[in-house]
């Protein structure tokens, strides 16, 4: 690595595991970084009591996790924190079992959807929020700097690793509170993907113990199936569940649990956008909502501000990634936020995205109404949406691109102010995203192709 490389994404660091960054030096040198910025001697983030800082460590289901961790551990404890291994729980239960432990901060060894070859490193603060951009660039400043090469503690002030035992049912306890107390899915048919990744175990008992008949699927994780033909990058495989157990809702994680897609009882998909949808009107009806605001981001269908809008709330838009999501919240106490893609943050219960604690509030409006999945998702009629994510072998700057400008200024001639077209990067894979919206899908579907063929001919992978 050089030091102009830059390791935090849009979600932590993320890339192919055992090829830099993802590597275990690379995890020893961001474990001493993270223990130097959240000790006494590491400025503003730093314990000031004099006592040992803490910080809990998780991980999905893949194989290199193993070899991240015990990396992570050693760059930690080298510098004299002491690590509380919890094993394999979705990224919100990271996050609440640092708030639960008071942990100086929480890490996740995670690539989220990405297939199992790829793995990732996030960070949570005490509270069980993400590092802001701040705290990451010190992180990152302190791999490259050799600031600290030279703190080496010795003898008893070097840290130690247990193991906690009871995170799991920390977090299946957490999550049920998120339900209404007194309240039960009995006579509920739920079926569940949990993608072989982190949620094989806590899907299925939180639900469970609230009083489901659960059927269960992709819940055997061997290090290499994570995410693989399954979970909610492969939706096709809840709607099977759904239509031949008879269920009457599905869910979808991702592989480490913190979005989720619905299925309604037909075995048709649920997405964010509709999950949000449903969310925000019951939160508006009961006058739960703050400030009558539901947060998404500029992916979500515009079907869903006039769906919020007629009951009597609006939304309001951020960049693409919980993260933006999350501090627009922050920064206005708002409660309710998410993406098209299942990221759904509700801030009453969780502090980051939470897949179960999703679901859960669509399956308590589905048993206070006595209404099916498939009649509380009308409540949003989309625009039709014509989208292309394309594999790229570079991210050069979009407007140097050839023709394109011109691609996008023709199409929303075209949607005369009755549509939109983005186009960016992603910021977790090589990939570019093409999304536009509009009335007729016709006319959407064939600016996307032309677009697309022109950004495949020049960056294409």
């Amino acid at each position: 690595m050089t030091d102009s490389r830059k390791l935090f994404g849009t979600d932590g660091i993320r890339g192919v595991a055992n090829i830099e960054p993802v590597t275990a030096e690379t995890a020893l040198k961001l474990g001493r970084a993270a223990a130097h910025v959240f000790s006494a001697n590491g400025g503003p983030y730093g314990r000031r009591d004099g006592t040992r800082p803490k910080i809990v460590l998780g991980k999905d289901t893949r194989l290199s996790g193993y070899m991240l961790e015990n990396a992570m551990v050693a760059g930690l404890t080298s510098l004299g924190v002491d690590v509380l291994l919890i094993g394999p729980l979705p990224t919100p239960g990271v996050a609440y079992i640092t708030r639960s432990l008071r942990a100086d901060a929480g890490i996740v060894l995670s690539a989220s959807h990405n297939p199992y070859e790829d793995n990732g490193i996030k960070f949570f603060r005490h509270d069980g929020y993400k590092l802001d951009d701040a705290v990451e660039a010190r992180i990152e400043g302190l791999v490259f700097s050799g600031e600290i090469e030279n703190i080496r503690p010795t003898a008893g002030n070097i840290g130690r690793a247990r193991r906690i035992d009871d995170a799991l049912g920390r977090y299946v306890e957490h999550a049920k509170r998120a339900f209404p107390r007194g309240r039960t899915l009995e006579g509920l048919k739920v079926a569940v993907d949990c993608a072989n990744g982190a949620a094989y175990k806590s899907t299925p008992s939180i639900l469970r113990e609230l009083g489901a008949e659960v059927f269960v699927a992709h819940h055997t994780p061997n290090g290499t199936n994570i995410n693989a033909d399954c979970g909610s990058t492969h939706p096709a495989e809840i709607q099977r569940l759904v239509r031949e157990s008879g269920a009457h809702i599905g869910i979808t994680h991702d592989g480490d649990a913190d979005r989720a897609l619905l299925c309604d009882e037909h075995g048709e998909l649920v997405d964010g956008d509709e999950i949000l949808a449903i969310a925000a009107i019951d939160h508006l009806r009961r006058g739960a909502l703050v400030g009558d605001t539901l947060v998404a981001t500029i992916m979500s269908n515009f079907g869903l501000d006039e769906a919020v809008e007629a009951a009597g709330g609006r939304v309001i838009r951020t960049k693409v990634g919980d993260r933006y999501v999350i501090e627009e919240m922050l920064r206005e106490n708002y409660n309710v936020g998410g993406e098209q893609s299942g990221h759904m943050i509700f801030r009453d219960f969780s502090t980051t995205g939470d897949g179960i604690v999703s679901a859960l509030q669509i399956l308590q409006i589905l048993v206070e109404t006595g209404r099916p999945l498939s009649e509380l998702k009308r409540c949003l009629r989309k625009y039709p949406q014509a989208q292309r994510n394309l594999r790229v072998k570079e991210k050069p700057p979009i407007a140097s691109l050839r023709d394109i400008e011109g691609l996008i200024a023709a199409a929303e001639l075209q949607l005369a102010g009755k549509g939109r077209v983005l186009l960016r990067y992603s910021g977790t894979e090589p990939k570019i995203r093409l999304l536009i919206e509009g009335r007729d899908e016709a006319v959407i579907n064939a600016h996307a192709d032309r677009i697309a063929e022109s950004l495949t001919e020049q960056i294409g992978a």
